[in-house]
Formats: C-alpha cells, sequence, structure tokens
C-alpha cells in the first residue's frame, strides 16, 4: 500500500505508474474528442500513462472526460504544466493522479506534496535537479530533453544516481530508443499517436523493451 509519504515523494508511486512501458503520452492541446481518442490509442497501444496539460477550460474538460475513460481501465492519468499551487487543487478536484511540471518550482513541488499528489516537475541543470533531491524527490522530467541530448543524461547520473528521468520535448518515435539507451527511464510522445508509422515502430519499441526485461 501507498503511504502518505510514500506519495509525497512520489517516488514509489512512478516506479509502479511506469512499470509497465517505458513511454508515455502527452495530448497537448487537442481539445476533449481529440484527447478521448488518443488517450485510447495509447492505452491499447500499450502506454500506460497519459499526460494532458492544463492550460484553458477546455484542457480541463479534457483531462475530466479522460480520466473518466482511464477509470474504467484502470489506468493513470497526469495532469500538465503545472506552474501554480491553484492548478495543483485544480488538477487533483479534475481527478489527476500525478503532476507534471515544465520547470522546478519548490512552492509548487510544495503544494503537490501537501495535497498527497506525485508530482515530476522539469530540470535542465545540475542545481535543478540537486535543489528536487533536497525537496525529496527521485523522479524527474528531463525537459526539453532533445535539446539537452543524449549525452547529459549519461553526465548527470554521475553525482545523481538515484534520481529516474522522464524525457520529454520533441521526442517520437525515430528517436525514442536513443533516449531509453542512454538511461532515460520513460520516453514522452504526443502527435505521434497520431502518425500510423510511427504508431507501428512505437508498438515495436514496447515489444522490444518488454522482452529485455
Amino acid at each position: 500500500m501507498t503511504t502518505t509519504m510514500d506519495a509525497a515523494n512520489g517516488g514509489d508511486w512512478f516506479e509502479t505508474a511506469f512499470a509497465g512501458a517505458p513511454l508515455m503520452a502527452i495530448l497537448r492541446g487537442m481539445g476533449v474528442e481529440r484527447s478521448a481518442r488518443l488517450s485510447q490509442t495509447a492505452w491499447d497501444l500499450g502506454i500506460d500513462s497519459v499526460e494532458v496539460p492544463l492550460q484553458t477550460q477546455e484542457d480541463e474538460r479534457a483531462l475530466r472526460e479522460v480520466v473518466t475513460l482511464a477509470a474504467a481501465r484502470g489506468k493513470s492519468v497526469g495532469a500538465g504544466t503545472i506552474i501554480t499551487p491553484e492548478q495543483v487543487a485544480l488538477a487533483a478536484d479534475a481527478g489527476a493522479a500525478y503532476l507534471v511540471s515544465p520547470g522546478l518550482d519548490p512552492v509548487v513541488v510544495r503544494a503537490a506534496q501537501d495535497a498527497g499528489i506525485p508530482i515530476l516537475p522539469g530540470v535542465a541543470t545540475p542545481s535543478e535537479v540537486q535543489l528536487a533531491v533536497s525537496l525529496g524527490l527521485t523522479w524527474l522530467k528531463a525537459f526539453p530533453a532533445t535539446w539537452l541530448g543524449t549525452g547529459w543524461f549519461s553526465h548527470i547520473r554521475g553525482p545523481f544516481p538515484q534520481v529516474r528521468f522522464v524525457a520529454t520535448g520533441g521526442l517520437n518515435a525515430a528517436n525514442v530508443e536513443e533516449f531509453l539507451d542512454a538511461g532515460v527511464r520513460v520516453a514522452a510522445v504526443g502527435s505521434a499517436l497520431e502518425d500510423a508509422a510511427q504508431l507501428e515502430r512505437l508498438a515495436e519499441v514496447l515489444r522490444t523493451r518488454a522482452a529485455a526485461r
């Protein structure tokens, strides 16, 4: 059973949530119907976790719809682009199981921890990773991943071997394996879910990684 402290720090929760697949889906600004359709596509593909960035009222409606669909399939849905404590409360009310931020704001992290919701704040420097660790976090979002490059992960793993990274920003079927091979635990994709050719390649990535466990 997940304790309050586990939920606050997020480590154990994310370890379990991302155990099934090394990919997650980000449905940014796609509206209610498109978000619902692509979340189903992701789950059918074998991607367990779906994130709906929360920036507009339409996004909130999309999040609530995807949360409802996820409940019927036993899946978890995250709320992304969380940059204020007020959004933490809004995402929690909408049923989000976890939160994702583009950057690292200790105030937002504390608000999420106080609410007992796991959070993945974005980091791009050693200083940000160190600050996140001091806040009790072991799972972080590396953003923007393609700007950081795969080499960033091998360098950052030296001083922070306990940290697990979800890579987001510019990833698709053509490059996710490069990042997974670099030590990223989870790679996030978005519009690739609407490309039949990329879907086939992503499915192969999932099959290959599952067989290698």
